[in-house]
Order: C-alpha cells, then sequence, then structure tokens
C-alpha cells in the first residue's frame, strides 16, 4: 500500500513539473542563427528593409551618435555584406530595398551585393535616390537613363523581388517631380518592371497614379505616441493604391533621430516598442509589402543593424513579431508604455524553475516518507486498541 501511494505521489509531482516547464517562456530565435531561407509559415507579407551602401571608413566620423558592431566598414566589403544578409535572414526580413544610382561605385557595390544575395537566397528590390545631398531633383534625363540602365542590366536577374511577376524599384523623391517628368522616367521601363511612386499622402499618389505602380511611403519620423491620425492615414493610402488594383508597401521604423544631419525631430525607441507599435500599425494597412526603415541608416538612427549602442536588441524583437500572429497596435497616445521585457527577464522563469523543481521534488517525496512512516506507527497503535488501522489518523485529520 505505502508503495502504491509513494508511485501515486511521485507521478503526480511529475506531471506537475512537466506542466510548469510547459508554462515556461521560450526565448526568441536568435538573429544570429545559422542562416535559412525566409521562414516558412512566417506570418504577414513579405517585408524588405532599406539598405544603404554608400559607407567608407570615413564616413562613419561624421554625424553619428552609435556605430555597426561590425566596426568601421566599407560598402565594398563582400564579407560585410553576407553578414547582413545572414542576420536579416535570421530576423525574418525577406530582401534589401538596396538604394542605387548608375555611378561606377554604386555599380560595383549592387553587383557584388547581388552575387552575394543569390547564393544566400535573399532577395533585393531597388530604391532609386531621385534627389541630391541638398534634396533638390536630379536632371530628370539622368534618371530616366539610369533607371533604363537598372531595366536592361539589372532587373532581369532572378534576385530581384518581383511583385505579380515583375522585378519592383522605387522612385524616390517624386514629390519634387512634375508629372510630366515622372511619366518621362517610367515609360520608358513599364509595363516590364514596376516603378512605385514615393508620395507623402492620398493626393500625391493621385497625381502620379497614372504613371507608376503604386506607392512606397518612406515615413521615418512618425511618432505613435502623439500623431492621432498616424493610422489612419496609412489606412486611407492603402485604401487608394488598391483601389486602383497596384501595389502599397507600407513604411515602420524602430525610431528616428536626424539632429546632426539637420534634422529637430527625436522619436525614441522605448526599448522596442515603438517598433512593435510601428509594426502592427503597418500590418493593419493590409501592405503588399512592409518597408523597415532601415537596415543601416545610421545618420537618422533608424538602423536596426546590430550595433554598439544596441547590440542586437532589435534584430531579436523583429525575429519575435515575424514569429508570431500580428499583434494589434496599440493606442496612440500609449503605444510606448509597456516596454518589451529584456531577454534577461525572459529567462529569469525559465532558470526558477530548472532550478527549483528538483528540490519541489526531494521535498515532497521527504514529506510524503515522513507522513506514510507516522500513519504506519499510528495504525498500529490503533490495532492494540482494538479499533481499525488508519482510523486514529484519518480523525487527527479532521477539523476540531
Amino acid at each position: 500500500m505505502r508503495r502504491a501511494v509513494t508511485g501515486t505521489a511521485l507521478s503526480a509531482l511529475l506531471l506537475l513539473a512537466i506542466a510548469l516547464l510547459g508554462q515556461a517562456p521560450v526565448s526568441a530565435t536568435s538573429p544570429t542563427a545559422a542562416p535559412t531561407a525566409t521562414p516558412a509559415g512566417v506570418p504577414g507579407p513579405p517585408l524588405f528593409a532599406y539598405y544603404y551602401q554608400w559607407f567608407v571608413p570615413n564616413s562613419w566620423n561624421r554625424a553619428k551618435t552609435d556605430l555597426p558592431e561590425l566596426g568601421l566598414y566599407s560598402s565594398e566589403d563582400p564579407w560585410v555584406m553576407r553578414k547582413h544578409i545572414q542576420q536579416a535572414k535570421a530576423a525574418g526580413i525577406t530582401g534589401f530595398i538596396v538604394s542605387w544610382k548608375d555611378t561606377p561605385t554604386n555599380t560595383r557595390r549592387l553587383r557584388t551585393l547581388m552575387t552575394v544575395a543569390a547564393e544566400e537566397r535573399f532577395s533585393l528590390s531597388m530604391i532609386y535616390q531621385g534627389l541630391d545631398f541638398y534634396r533638390n531633383p536630379l536632371p530628370v534625363a539622368r534618371v530616366a537613363a539610369d533607371f533604363v540602365t537598372f531595366a536592361k542590366q539589372f532587373a532581369p536577374n532572378p534576385v530581384f523581388a518581383r511583385l505579380g511577376g515583375k522585378p519592383l524599384s522605387i522612385f524616390s523623391g517624386t514629390w519634387a517631380y512634375s508629372h510630366a517628368d515622372v511619366a518621362r522616367v517610367t515609360s520608358a521601363v513599364r509595363p516590364g518592371m514596376l516603378v512605385l511612386s514615393t508620395e507623402k499622402n492620398v493626393e500625391g499618389y493621385r497625381r502620379l497614379a497614372d504613371v507608376t505602380d503604386g506607392d512606397a511611403y518612406y515615413w521615418s519620423s512618425v511618432n505613435p505616441a502623439t500623431n492621432p491620425t498616424y493610422t489612419t492615414k496609412l489606412k486611407e493610402m492603402s485604401e487608394a493604391v488598391h483601389a486602383d488594383g497596384k501595389y502599397w508597401i507600407a513604411p515602420f521604423a524602430p525610431g528616428f533621430d536626424a539632429r546632426l544631419v539637420g534634422g529637430t525631430k527625436e522619436v525614441p525607441r522605448n526599448d522596442g516598442a515603438t517598433l512593435r507599435t510601428q509594426y502592427a500599425t503597418a500590418l493593419k494597412s493590409s501592405p503588399d509589402a512592409l518597408g523597415l526603415i532601415s537596415w543601416n541608416e545610421f545618420s537618422e538612427n533608424t538602423h536596426v543593424e546590430p550595433s554598439k549602442k544596441y547590440g542586437d536588441r532589435y534584430l531579436k524583437v523583429l525575429a519575435e513579431l515575424r514569429h508570431t500572429s500580428p499583434p494589434e497596435p496599440a493606442t496612440a497616445v500609449d503605444s510606448s508604455a509597456q516596454p518589451l521585457p529584456t531577454e534577461a527577464d525572459r529567462q529569469v522563469p525559465t532558470v526558477v524553475l530548472l532550478l527549483g523543481l528538483p528540490a519541489l521534488l526531494i521535498t515532497g517525496l521527504t514529506l510524503l516518507g515522513r507522513r506514510l512512516r507516522h500513519r504506519h506507527r499510528m495504525a498500529g497503535a490503533g490495532s492494540v486498541a482494538g479499533g481499525e488501522p488508519g482510523h486514529v489518523a484519518l480523525h487527527r485529520n479532521a477539523p476540531s
């Protein structure tokens, strides 16, 4: 009888341990894990991160409050490209939207990146920077010629992402060009290639809707905690684009601070809460693809690339978002009120359980043994007095 009771109690304790372990939180997939293709079953649309190839070692001396974890790299370095792609893939990023103009340096770097991306089974797209360093539009003849070059020399390569079967490209700065100028640029490459505008509102998109294939709004400076029209604006832009049967790329960012390059605004990161809110809001606008601003725009502090200041925190947040069901966006006024738990916070419950469960089992079995020995002694006393075995022990547990 004592053996049966002991076995039952031990089984119950083991079941309790298993149940508690089943409730322990599991840490997010590490973005530094071995590279794989974009995971099958990742919820939501494809996600492209804006990627800049303008860096040389002395670039990092200008207007930077943070630096890459990989060091003061050059965008020429194929090892750096490969590391970026591996980190991005592990976080659930589908591809890079690469900044490009037809210069020898840009073209050389793009070709190297194409080779590395193809080897890593990673997608690319192109954003053409139509504005110069001073935010003035480039000559339309040059822009048109560059788009033709891209359409002929690059777009047919299968490494470039396709929507509806056509290579995707984006024309940045379209708001600075007339309708006729945009038409001149796009008419030579459509319909064989998609060209999305970068308009900032519904009116801007509609102005160019007949000569473009949709819109990729590059909105890096929005603060969801202070902008009450943010969600509505993205939804209205999506509806306008989709009403024409065209493509909408919704923006989201981890934060923003361009004060060292002439800006006046800061959007706090809030340890990932801003990224989480903006991701959810972008998803809610029913995008054909998501546009993460950015992989490595360090001057505007929108980067998610692992860095000296943040480590890989923002790739971990992104991996969590990409490998779980799409979250509901927080309200505009309190989106940053609840920061994400740190990695240490997530690990504490598991550690406590792993250390505490053996002690729980030992303590439980010890108490059970004492109880059974006591019951045996009391049962013996009851038999001598003419009572039933266990009767005395039973009554000792009854309320007085």
